[in-house]
């Protein structure tokens, strides 16, 4: 599988990402003939090689006379639908579109039909963007994976005004996702940038794959403290397994009852932790215990935690980031003589096989008076057969 990893030490904008991209092997004439399908007239793009902080990197302009008309989603999708480029470039081109109006629409407080682009909507804004999508496809990349996002401070001027750093519709754009606040003065992550690469990309700060190729895109500004740099690094990675990262949270409790404890285990997985066990343990002063351990997506940990000190009485939490490998796997519903039932759908290599949703075939079971395994033969005979008519 191959994969981009954008390193945003310095933040993120549109024409970084794609500074970034041609400086890791993106070739320019194949961008601008893909970018040519659109039709947009009166622009020039400007590639050029530059330095920050003695880094090397590439510099992406898109050059275009001052515009009056200020366009909506409608009309941005209309140039869009108009090109003739891919459908699988047109339809993510749209996707990251519609997340920024449905950002600006909430920070304006308006319907989102009624937003106009002004930034963001100009022929430089949708080169940015469509050219962001068509050169990664370009490059052949199957994944796309960032790091953190830095949001820096102050304040910018916008066409509506003066603005605090981030802008309101970038710190939209990034919530539920993991950010930093570093003591540098100036917009690090615009609102192109942000709509881009959360629209497009997996958080996970840890990734284990071979680097084959690093390039580094250039931003306008001249940062005091760091190179003013987007860093993209191009590899490959195992197909066969695929990656996460999760949080486990860990506490050693001696003062909750069993079915406290019970009932714990219950909230946790209810309010999506992934998993709840409990370990016997002696603590100090000989005391009998329990280990509490929950595995959760990282963006859970203040809810999760939350649960734990009102339920349990305890006054700390230990927690430790893990890469966790996974079989590649979905969800398919399987038709039996008895209803329907959801399985998980693994792939180990050449090999796929299932394991029936215990939900499901429990109210299989119940509803029509079976043992529990009868429905789990079933949904995998049922699943066997399918497969195998498909095969024929």
């Amino acid at each position: 599988m191959r994969i981009a990893y954008f390193d945003c030490f310095s933040g993120i904008a549109g024409d970084m990402i794609l500074g970034a991209l041609l400086d890791a092997g993106l070739k320019l004439d194949t961008l601008k003939r893909e970018l040519r399908k659109l039709p947009l007239k009166g622009y020039d793009i400007r590639v050029f090689k530059t330095q920050k902080m003695g880094i090397k990197g590439t510099k992406f302009e898109v050059k275009v006379p001052e515009e009056k008309t200020h366009r909506n989603l409608k009309d941005i999708f209309r140039i869009i639908d108009k090109s003739s480029l891919d459908k699988k470039i047109k339809d993510n081109s749209k996707k990251i579109f519609k997340r920024l109006a449905e950002a600006e629409a909430l920070v304006h407080g308006v319907d989102i039909d009624k937003i106009h682009f002004h930034e963001v909507g100009g022929v430089d804004a949708i080169i940015d963007i469509v050219g962001a999508v068509v050169g990664l496809d370009i490059l052949k990349v199957d994944k796309i994976y960032s790091s953190s996002l830095p949001l820096g401070k102050g304040f910018i001027r916008f066409s509506h005004g003066k603005f605090p750093v981030p802008a309101p519709a970038t710190l939209e754009l990034c919530k539920n996702i993991p950010v930093r606040f570093p003591d540098i003065e100036g917009e690090l992550v615009t609102p192109t940038g942000a709509a881009i690469i959360t629209t497009l990309a997996n958080f996970s700060p840890r990734l284990d794959f071979k680097v084959e190729k690093v390039g580094y895109g250039a931003g306008s500004m001249d940062l005091k403290e760091i190179p003013n740099l987007l860093r993209v690094i191009i590899g490959h990675k195992e197909q066969s397994l695929e990656q996460d990262e999760i949080l486990v949270l860990e506490t050693n409790i001696d003062n909750t009852t069993p079915e406290i404890l019970g009932y714990l285990s219950e909230k946790l997985l209810e309010k999506g932790a992934l998993d709840v066990f409990f370990i016997p343990v002696f603590m100090k002063k000989g005391r009998p215990g329990t280990l509490l351990s929950v595995l959760c997506n990282p963006e859970k940990l203040n809810q999760l935690s939350s649960i734990i000190f009102s339920e349990t009485g305890t006054i700390g939490l230990r927690t430790q980031f893990h890469l966790r490998k996974k079989l590649p796997r979905k969800i398919v519903v399987i038709k039996t003589k008895f209803g329907k039932a959801r399985v998980k759908l693994i792939k180990d290599g050449d090999k796929v096989y299932i394991s029936p949703e215990f939900e499901d075939c429990k109210i299989l079971a119940g509803r029509n008076n079976l043992p529990l395994r009868e429905i789990y033969k079933e949904v995998e005979r049922s699943f066997s057969f399918k497969v195998g008519t498909e095969s024929t």
